[in-house]
């Protein structure tokens, strides 16, 4: 589900990694809402993160 359908963002993997330099596994995961668009004139409803929701790169259904 935490992938952008429009810009293809996706879940980040990494460390977190302590004062005294443990690394414990850290995962970073999208804001991403499921949300209607307009999409050939029809209404569908779609997962989009919210940086593509901001930017204008699709259109809200009313």
């Amino acid at each position: 589900m935490a992938k952008c359908e429009v810009c293809g963002k996706s879940i980040l993997f990494g460390n977190n990694v302590s004062h005294s330099n443990v690394k414990t596994k850290k995962i970073w995961k999208p804001n991403v809402k499921k949300i209607k668009v307009m999409l050939d004139k029809q209404v569908v409803r779609k997962y989009v993160c919210t940086r593509c929701i901001r930017s204008g790169k699709i259109s809200k259904a009313v």
